[in-house]
């Protein structure tokens, strides 16, 4: 077996799975979760009638580069959203879901020969970044978000040592778990390192269509554009439409930028295997091509977020994020992990321990003492969930 397995890190979920193993959840309540961030909003009728009317698509083998008409939707979708003209025939490649695509990118651009070999990581952070750099054979490199700078990373705080070996760097904006957008100050940053240094960027965006501002988030090649690199030199952005659409099962989105990179990438993913269905590029053309449902569910999360979020201020210390849809509480007493445990047996919610979502880094894990709240549900089973959780925390 691959000795490089040996590695990784319960998922997260795993973890909370053996947090809960003892604890039996009250009766007195029916079960929420808030703890998976898996949309449950429905899914838009102009995707299921584009599944169902391209069934032929299953008669064939598809390509690895998609067909012209996806990658020329990814095109257009970026036009306007982000005003930026790419090639659709070389600067967009539809991925079957921006989890697989991230690890395989690492896969692709990492050379594990070089000696110290560094994937840099925010921290707290999604943990396919970790797993995709240590099977890879590069080392994790987590670099705390500071709750002083809305929970964004300070990237001076990192050393030099670490930048010279570093190959590949993740960032999540808007961020998971903490919904922050990094700012256009920090790009230049990180440009002017990578320029510096030699490393790629991954501008992990998943989350971007959904947000509270009246202003979108920033992106990553949007950014780029803003301060002149239009050859988007050693970045690549990842999308995907499960949350902007509701289609965490469908697995379709597409990364863009960097020509060379992608050509690469599209190398290592004919021989991985990595094509996407016929069926679900019509479902995904349909979907990039609409905007009306993603105004809709904007306005779901906006109006949910507006009930929720004040109610549960009584109790926790939290407040709106920038975009996503999770809340990131600091909790009474400083111990996430018995905070989630306590509040499933005496009120049957289930939320995420902030730390582990993290790992302990410079001395502290940046995600204890907090929880990572989901409010994928509908309104009425969020403000339920909050209601209970205000209770719970007035009663200790």
């Amino acid at each position: 077996m691959n000795p490089l397995l040996k590695s990784l890190q319960p998922y997260p979920f795993e973890r909370l799975k053996q947090l809960f193993s003892t604890v039996t959840p009250s009766e007195k309540y029916s079960p929420i979760s808030l703890g998976i961030g898996e949309p449950r909003h429905a899914t838009p009728q102009l995707v299921l009638d584009a599944l169902a009317t391209s069934t032929e698509a299953l008669s064939s083998y598809p390509a690895t580069a998609g067909l012209p008409a996806m990658r020329q939707s990814c095109a257009n979708w970026v036009q306007r959203r982000y005003g930026l003209t790419l090639n659709p025939n070389t600067q967009i490649l539809p991925i079957n879901g921006s989890r697989e695509a991230l690890f395989a990118f690492a896969q692709t651009v990492v050379d594990s020969a070089k000696a110290g070999a560094t994937v840099v990581c925010p921290n707290p952070f999604y943990q396919i970044y970790e797993g995709a750099a240590l099977l890879a054979g590069a080392q994790a490199y987590y670099a705390p978000s500071d709750p002083a700078l809305n929970f964004n990373v300070d990237w001076s705080k990192v050393p030099e040592n670490v930048w010279k070996n570093t190959q590949l760097l993740f960032v999540c904006s808007p961020g998971n778990p903490t919904g922050s957008v990094m700012p256009l100050a920090d790009w230049k940053t990180l440009f002017e390192l990578s320029d510096r240094y030699g490393f790629v960027i991954a501008s992990d965006e998943c989350y971007s269509e959904i947000y509270f501002r009246e202003e979108p988030p920033l992106g990553g090649l949007e950014a780029a554009f803003k301060l002149g690199r239009t050859d988007y030199k050693n970045l690549v952005a990842f999308t995907s439409l499960s949350k902007r659409s509701n289609v965490p099962g469908m697995r379709s989105g597409f990364v863009a930028g960097d020509v060379t990179l992608l050509k690469q990438f599209l190398l290592y993913r004919t021989y991985h295997g990595s094509a996407m269905s016929g069926m679900v590029q019509a479902a995904s053309i349909a979907a990039w091509n609409d905007e009306a449902h993603v105004v809709a569910n904007r306005d779901m999360y906006r109006q949910k977020f507006a009930a929720v979020t004040p109610l549960l201020a009584q109790a926790l210390d939290v407040k709106l994020p920038d975009a996503g849809f999770y809340l990131w509480a600091t909790v009474p007493g400083g111990d996430d992990q018995a905070f989630a445990r306590d509040l499933l047996a005496q009120y049957n919610v289930t939320v995420l321990p902030g730390s582990f979502l993290a790992r302990e880094s410079h001395g502290f894990n940046p995600g204890a003492g907090r929880i990572r709240m989901a409010l994928v549900a509908e309104t009425q089973e969020c403000m339920q969930a909050a209601q209970r959780i205000v209770e719970f925390v007035q009663h200790q």
